[in-house]
Protein backbone atom coordinates (compact mmCIF):
# COMPACT_ATOMS: atom_id res chain seq x y z
CA UNK A 1 0.00 0.00 0.00
CA UNK A 2 2.83 2.40 0.85
CA UNK A 3 4.50 1.79 -2.53
CA UNK A 4 1.26 2.55 -4.34
CA UNK A 5 0.37 5.52 -2.16
CA UNK A 6 3.75 7.18 -2.74
CA UNK A 7 4.06 5.99 -6.36
CA UNK A 8 7.39 4.28 -5.67
CA UNK A 9 9.04 1.70 -7.89
CA UNK A 10 9.05 -1.66 -6.01
CA UNK A 11 12.36 -2.80 -7.50
CA UNK A 12 14.14 -0.01 -5.62
CA UNK A 13 13.30 -1.72 -2.31
CA UNK A 14 14.91 -4.69 -0.64
CA UNK A 15 13.53 -6.60 2.33
CA UNK A 16 15.94 -8.58 4.49
CA UNK A 17 14.70 -11.52 6.54
CA UNK A 18 16.76 -13.53 8.99
CA UNK A 19 16.60 -17.32 9.04
CA UNK A 20 15.11 -17.10 12.52
CA UNK A 21 12.16 -15.01 11.30
CA UNK A 22 11.69 -17.33 8.35
CA UNK A 23 11.50 -20.38 10.60
CA UNK A 24 9.06 -18.85 13.10
CA UNK A 25 6.13 -19.15 10.69
CA UNK A 26 7.47 -20.71 7.53
CA UNK A 27 4.20 -20.91 5.60
CA UNK A 28 3.36 -17.25 6.27
CA UNK A 29 6.92 -16.21 5.41
CA UNK A 30 6.82 -18.11 2.10
CA UNK A 31 3.49 -16.49 1.15
CA UNK A 32 4.76 -13.03 2.08
CA UNK A 33 8.07 -13.45 0.27
CA UNK A 34 6.30 -14.69 -2.86
CA UNK A 35 3.92 -11.73 -2.78
CA UNK A 36 6.74 -9.21 -2.32
CA UNK A 37 8.74 -10.83 -5.09
CA UNK A 38 5.79 -10.81 -7.49
CA UNK A 39 5.49 -7.07 -6.84
CA UNK A 40 9.14 -6.58 -7.79
CA UNK A 41 10.53 -6.04 -4.28
CA UNK A 42 13.94 -7.69 -3.79
CA UNK A 43 14.13 -10.25 -0.98
CA UNK A 44 17.34 -11.19 0.85
CA UNK A 45 17.90 -13.94 3.40
CA UNK A 46 20.16 -12.36 6.03
CA UNK A 47 22.62 -14.09 8.39
CA UNK A 48 22.55 -17.23 6.27
CA UNK A 49 24.11 -20.20 8.01
CA UNK A 50 23.58 -19.07 11.59
CA UNK A 51 20.01 -20.21 12.18
CA UNK A 52 18.14 -23.47 11.97
CA UNK A 53 16.75 -23.21 8.50
CA UNK A 54 16.16 -26.13 6.24
CA UNK A 55 17.80 -26.10 2.83
CA UNK A 56 14.55 -27.51 1.45
CA UNK A 57 12.97 -24.06 1.81
CA UNK A 58 15.54 -22.36 -0.41
CA UNK A 59 14.04 -23.76 -3.59
CA UNK A 60 10.56 -22.60 -2.54
CA UNK A 61 11.59 -19.01 -1.93
CA UNK A 62 12.00 -16.43 -4.71
CA UNK A 63 15.13 -14.97 -3.10
CA UNK A 64 17.32 -12.38 -4.79
CA UNK A 65 20.30 -12.81 -2.49
CA UNK A 66 21.81 -14.57 0.50
CA UNK A 67 23.92 -12.71 3.03
CA UNK A 68 26.79 -14.75 4.41
CA UNK A 69 27.05 -14.01 8.10
CA UNK A 70 30.05 -12.06 9.34
CA UNK A 71 30.95 -14.86 11.75
CA UNK A 72 32.17 -16.91 8.77
CA UNK A 73 33.89 -13.96 7.07
CA UNK A 74 35.82 -12.93 10.18
CA UNK A 75 37.30 -16.44 10.44
CA UNK A 76 38.20 -16.94 6.76
CA UNK A 77 41.96 -16.90 7.32
CA UNK A 78 42.00 -18.46 10.79
CA UNK A 79 39.62 -21.39 10.37
CA UNK A 80 39.62 -23.68 7.32
CA UNK A 81 36.07 -24.74 8.18
CA UNK A 82 34.90 -21.15 7.71
CA UNK A 83 36.34 -21.29 4.20
CA UNK A 84 34.57 -24.58 3.48
CA UNK A 85 31.23 -23.27 4.73
CA UNK A 86 31.60 -19.96 2.87
CA UNK A 87 32.55 -21.79 -0.33
CA UNK A 88 29.53 -24.03 0.16
CA UNK A 89 27.19 -21.05 0.45
CA UNK A 90 28.79 -19.45 -2.61
CA UNK A 91 28.32 -22.64 -4.62
CA UNK A 92 24.75 -23.10 -3.42
CA UNK A 93 23.93 -19.52 -4.36
CA UNK A 94 25.51 -19.85 -7.81
CA UNK A 95 23.53 -23.03 -8.43
CA UNK A 96 20.28 -21.37 -7.40
CA UNK A 97 21.17 -18.19 -9.31
CA UNK A 98 20.99 -16.13 -6.13
CA UNK A 99 23.35 -13.22 -5.51
CA UNK A 100 25.71 -13.49 -2.53
CA UNK A 101 26.63 -10.71 -0.13
CA UNK A 102 29.41 -11.16 2.43
CA UNK A 103 28.80 -9.28 5.67
CA UNK A 104 31.49 -7.88 7.91
CA UNK A 105 34.37 -7.60 5.44
CA UNK A 106 37.11 -5.77 7.32
CA UNK A 107 40.39 -6.67 5.61
CA UNK A 108 41.85 -6.68 2.11
CA UNK A 109 42.68 -10.37 2.47
CA UNK A 110 39.03 -11.21 3.23
CA UNK A 111 37.95 -9.18 0.21
CA UNK A 112 40.52 -10.89 -2.03
CA UNK A 113 39.46 -14.36 -0.88
CA UNK A 114 35.81 -13.54 -1.51
CA UNK A 115 36.51 -12.09 -4.97
CA UNK A 116 38.67 -15.11 -5.88
CA UNK A 117 35.88 -17.45 -4.78
CA UNK A 118 33.07 -15.73 -6.66
CA UNK A 119 31.25 -13.68 -4.04
CA UNK A 120 29.07 -11.07 -5.77
CA UNK A 121 29.03 -8.27 -3.18
CA UNK A 122 30.58 -7.38 0.14
CA UNK A 123 29.83 -4.95 2.91
CA UNK A 124 31.75 -4.00 5.98
CA UNK A 125 34.14 -1.60 7.63
CA UNK A 126 36.79 -2.18 4.94
CA UNK A 127 34.58 -0.01 2.74
CA UNK A 128 33.14 2.36 5.31
CA UNK A 129 31.80 2.81 8.76
CA UNK A 130 28.42 4.54 8.95
CA UNK A 131 28.69 8.14 7.74
CA UNK A 132 26.42 11.18 7.77
CA UNK A 133 24.66 11.96 4.49
CA UNK A 134 26.90 14.99 3.92
CA UNK A 135 29.96 12.68 3.78
CA UNK A 136 28.37 10.24 1.33
CA UNK A 137 29.81 11.67 -1.93
CA UNK A 138 33.42 11.52 -0.70
CA UNK A 139 32.81 8.09 0.87
CA UNK A 140 31.49 6.71 -2.41
CA UNK A 141 34.50 8.10 -4.25
CA UNK A 142 36.86 6.46 -1.75
CA UNK A 143 35.05 3.09 -2.03
CA UNK A 144 35.14 3.24 -5.84
CA UNK A 145 38.91 3.83 -5.70
CA UNK A 146 39.31 0.89 -3.30
CA UNK A 147 37.33 -1.45 -5.57
CA UNK A 148 39.07 -0.59 -8.82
Amino acid sequence: KALQMHKLNPDTFEVELTETVLMEDTEMAIKTIRKLSSMGVKVTLDDFGTGYSSLSYLHQLPLDSLKIDRSFISELHADPQAQVITNGVLGLSRGLKIQTVAEGVETHSQRSWLVDNGCDLAQGFLYSRPVPATDLPSTIQRIETLCN
